[in-house]
């Protein structure tokens, strides 16, 4: 696994691609990185530990300012910190990048599946982001979902607010869901 940070504004994000000699990367983390933590206290590491069946040594940080187009899985983070930085511009709407959503169980796949169906700008409640992915009473799962997402922003559980129409919870915090919905444009209740 390669990991990169990038800071946007005066948030960092943390960074993972996966390196498979027999198929290509993809990216199978963007999330939050919070102040004072480093790229290891990620919440997906030891799951990405886990489900890979890998050790610490396995990980290799590189600086962004050191990423080489050269190689696949660099060149991934390198269009993943370019793809959200015209998105945090206001240049870019939507992501096209690989992700591997296996670390996900299938019904958390199927959600952040739903999630990349809601447009910049727009946002759904839990309980239709339920009725989505065929489950109308699932709404606390689906919650559960979003929480487990492991790619802040690109997959966009922040367009998830509560039927209210308030904010309800993000992973990265809720000033990082209101920063994000605000620069989409989108309506909330605060």
């Amino acid at each position: 696994m390669i990991v990169t940070t990038a800071a946007f504004g005066s948030n960092q994000l943390t960074l993972i691609a996966s390196i498979n000699q027999h198929s290509s990367p993809k990216l199978v983390e963007v999330n939050w990185l919070l102040a004072g933590n480093s790229w290891h206290s990620s919440k997906s590491i030891s799951k990405l530990k886990k489900h890979y069946h890998l050790v610490d040594k396995s990980f290799t940080f590189i600086s962004k300012e050191n990423l080489s187009k050269n190689e696949p899985a660099q060149a991934l983070l390198i269009e993943a910190i370019e793809q959200l930085d015209e998105y945090f511009k206001g240049d870019r709407q939507a992501f096209d990048l690989a992700l591997d959503l296996s670390l996900g169980t299938p019904f958390q796949q199927q959600v952040w599946q739903a999630l990349q169906d809601i447009k910049h700008g727009q946002t759904i409640s839990y309980a239709t982001l339920a009725r989505n992915v065929d489950n109308p009473k699932g709404f606390r799962a689906v919650a559960n979902a979003n929480g487990k997402n492991p790619f802040s922003i690109i997959v966009p559980c922040h367009r998830v607010i509560a039927s209210d129409g308030k904010l309800g919870g993000y992973t990265g915090g809720l000033d990082k869901k209101e920063y994000l919905l605000a620069l989409e444009g989108a309506q909330y209740r605060t």
